[in-house]
């Protein structure tokens, strides 16, 4: 287009030039026809008389196709800048696809291996309940194949010899007295002599291993408090029920309450009561009808009637420490624990007056007025637990070894405590609840997750020193 443009100027310009040497007169002559006569200048004319005219033009032709060629250059500029910015859109486009596909196959993968990990999880926890199932299975069987005691195993074979002589023995009346100076010794003896007597309180001797009842599935369950009531009341709960709460988190206040053991194995709970005030720490107990328990983030302790479903009495625990002042070793505002044994109800705590020591106090069941208060020599932050077992404090020395000990004795009769030495067992390393129930002679702790029982072993009444 501006090589066209060029062209017409030029003719243009040439074209007056030529007006200027060209003359066209006319005549008319009697044919009507006009006639023109040209003149034209001869070369040595022309050269002498345009020269400067020619230099002119040739200027002016220079300066147009200097910006002709300015013109066509910024256009081809323009156009090659336009073509390189489409290449450039191109490769970007190019690229951000690419980084989109692959940011979009990233996520997919991500998403297909988070489905998996639940998979694999849900399977292990599966896995998990399965094999607590067949340890409590196992656990089951071993105290059924060993619940007799020895001593009876032995008088009845003891029996079935004699049988067998009286068969072949015609003194008939020598077997007959010999029988019945042998069945004159009554179970509860035996049961004495083997130390599970039901009535006698003498020392602790031993314990049983660790025998798992649940697992709780959910972090919640981490620690808490499970018990059976060993003097339940006429109502609709019994001895056989269950009781748990969860204890982790700032407002505690769900009590679930099982049917019996086997539903509490399951996990079934019969009802849940909803606490009105929240529980500080794992130190409740049950005991004739009523959840005692601290309240959080004070020294108030509370009795809860589970038939009525409200409070029935309160105590403000006189100088006691708490939330988290004198805990017991693993910390979880431990610092009022209460307990039950055959002689009541107890609290175990401690006081700036005694400096961190352990304080044991009677407490009523009804009104909870303390009735009277012992000082021990045991620091409560150096062990890791203690319970109450016929009016004797025992204390827990880890709540993390594996095989620990009870390594203090506290007798309230005597107001004289003592070291001691009987092993204790951490199986899940993270022991922070032991409850004694006298009626089952067991122990109730919850170990890392795990709900489990010990057998207690007691001495004869008076055979250990008081």
């Amino acid at each position: 287009m501006w090589r066209e443009l060029a062209l017409c100027l030029s003719c243009l310009v040439l074209s007056t030039y030529g007006q200027e040497s060209a003359h066209l007169p006319g005549s008319n002559n009697h044919t009507a026809k006009c006639q023109y006569t040209f003149t034209v200048d001869n070369s040595e004319q022309v050269s002498c008389r345009g020269a400067p005219e020619m230099e002119g033009v040739k200027s002016r032709l220079t300066l147009l196709e200097a910006l002709v060629n300015r013109l066509l250059g910024g256009e081809g500029a323009a156009r090659e800048g336009a073509r390189e910015g489409a290449r450039e859109g191109a490769r970007e486009g190019a690229r951000e696809g690419a980084r989109a596909g692959s940011d979009k196959a990233t996520q997919e993968v991500y998403i297909q291996y988070m489905e998996e990990k639940k998979q694999l999880n849900k399977q292990v926890q599966e896995l998990q309940m399965k094999v607590d199932h067949l340890s409590l299975e196992a656990e089951t069987l071993k105290q059924r194949a060993c619940h007799q005691p020895q001593d009876a195993v032995g008088v009845r074979a003891q029996l079935q010899d004699l049988n067998q002589r009286a068969v072949n023995n015609p003194s008939f009346a020598a077997y007959q007295e010999m029988k019945a100076d042998v069945t004159e010794i009554p179970a509860s003896r035996l049961l004495k002599d083997a130390g599970q007597n039901d009535k006698g309180c003498g020392e602790l001797v031993s314990l049983g291993d660790p025998v798992l009842h649940r697992k709780a599935d959910s972090i919640t369950g981490k620690y808490g408090v499970w018990l059976q009531d060993p003097e339940a009341v006429d109502g609709p709960y019994s001895n056989r029920t269950v009781w748990r709460i969860d204890t982790v988190g700032n407002d505690v206040r769900q009590l679930f309450a099982y049917e019996d053991m086997e539903q509490f194995a399951k996990g079934f709970p019969m009802k849940v009561l909803v606490l009105p005030e929240a529980v500080e720490s794992t130190g409740a107990t049950l005991y004739r009808g009523s959840l005692y328990y601290q309240r959080r983030r004070s020294r108030t302790l509370l009795r809860y009637d589970l038939i009525s479903e409200s409070l029935a009495a309160r105590l403000e625990l006189p100088h006691a420490g708490f939330h988290g002042q004198h805990p017991y070793s693993w910390g979880g505002y431990t610092d009022i624990d209460l307990a039950v044994d055959e002689q009541g109800l107890w609290a175990i705590y401690s006081t700036s007056k005694a400096k961190g020591a352990i304080v044991l106090s009677r407490l009523d069941p009804v009104s909870m007025e303390v009735k009277r208060s012992w000082e021990t020599n045991i620091r409560k932050n150096t062990v890791a637990n203690a319970f109450m077992i016929c009016g004797r404090l025992y204390t827990v020395a880890s709540y993390t070894a594996p095989d620990t000990t009870i390594n203090h004795m506290f007798n309230t009769a005597t107001g004289q405590g003592k070291a001691i030495a009987v092993a204790f067992k951490n199986r899940y390393r993270y022991n922070s609840m032991v409850d004694y129930n006298h009626a089952q002679r067991k122990l109730y702790a919850w170990d890392n997750f795990h709900m489990i029982t010990y057998d207690v072993r007691l001495g004869r009444p008076g055979s250990a020193s008081q």
